[in-house]
């Protein structure tokens, strides 16, 4: 009696939880539609803007930026590391954290000062545990980050490049490839040594199996400036890194609902089998008690005879 009582209290317990998690997947599979969304309608303008600069640089050719030198040596970069305020999302976390210490270890080992940014509760309390000491740190980027939030930090790393505090700017976070594939990665945002454009996931190659020109390559567009070269570099360049910088914590985002929701449909697959073996063995279980009751009574009433 005892046993089948504690599956009944067992069972009743992962009901509950499934419907947790169940609601937990429902929430993650509308935040996710919506950061995906974000992410797609930004990748258009990021991957524009990377073209139009890519396309400026190699056009002024006699302008010299300071976001496009690549400083001779490196002392003073910046590892900023993106992950999500809450847990329940799988692996998502640990893939990251992983790739961002093994680069931490890398540049460190080259004699680098390394300054640590971290967003994110997780990153935060993983580093303080490590012992590693954050220089900045942010919890308030949710699903939804906001150009005005990720503006604020892109402008301080950029006055800190152009002062020559700084010779690097590297982003470790979950990068979005499609609904079914995001992959951690380290990129180097400054300098704007590589303007290479931001392939389109929507967009077919050319049929002629070349760039913009459709031969061998893309055709290398002349411009004329106004009012100068100069000029017009001064607001690209900076424009382009945050936007870039802007992408990364759009793709962060969505990455995190996609496992989040991943992890959630997993774990109530998960409760509704243990429910299903619950089941099969208080049925086991109570089906042995009628039996043993049964024995008894028969039993009983041979011995009255």
């Amino acid at each position: 009696m005892a046993n089948t009582r504690a599956l009944v209290k067992r069972r009743k317990a992962i009901r509950n939880i499934r419907k947790i998690t169940r609601t937990m997947e429902l929430i993650a599979t509308a935040r996710f539609k919506k950061a995906m969304d974000r992410a797609i309608e930004a990748d258009a303008f990021t991957r524009k803007i990377a073209e139009l600069a890519a396309d400026l640089a190699a056009s002024a050719t006699n302008i010299h930026h300071p976001l496009l030198e690549k400083r001779a040596e490196v002392k003073n970069s910046v590892l900023l590391v993106l992950c999500s305020n809450r847990g329940l999302c799988g692996g998502y976390n640990a893939s990251i954290l992983r790739d961002a210490s093994t680069a931490l270890r890398k540049v460190q080992g080259e004699g680098i000062q390394v300054h640590l940014d971290l967003s994110g509760k997780r990153a935060i309390s993983y580093y303080r545990y490590q012992g590693v000491q954050a220089e900045h740190t942010y919890t308030h980027f949710e699903d939804k980050p906001s150009f005005e939030e990720v503006d604020a930090v892109a402008s301080r790393y950029l006055a800190d490049y152009i002062a020559g505090k700084i010779d690097r700017v590297d982003v470790a976070y979950m990068k979005f490839l499609n609904a079914a594939r995001q992959a951690p990665v380290v990129e180097t945002l400054l300098p704007l040594t590589t303007l290479a454009p931001v392939p389109s996931r929507k967009s077919p190659p050319s049929p002629s199996g070349g760039g913009v020109g459709g031969e061998g390559g893309p055709t290398q567009v002349e411009y004329e400036f106004l009012p100068s070269a100069a000029g017009i570099l001064e607001e690209i360049l900076p424009m382009s890194f945050k936007i870039r910088l802007f992408k990364c914590f759009l793709d962060s985002a969505v990455s995190e609902q996609i496992a989040r929701r991943v992890a959630m449909k997993a774990a109530t697959e998960n409760a509704g089998e243990m429910i299903r073996d619950l089941s099969s063995k208080y049925n086991r279980a109570r089906q042995a008690q009628i039996t043993k009751e049964i024995s008894e009574i028969i039993g009983g009433a041979a011995a009255l005879k």
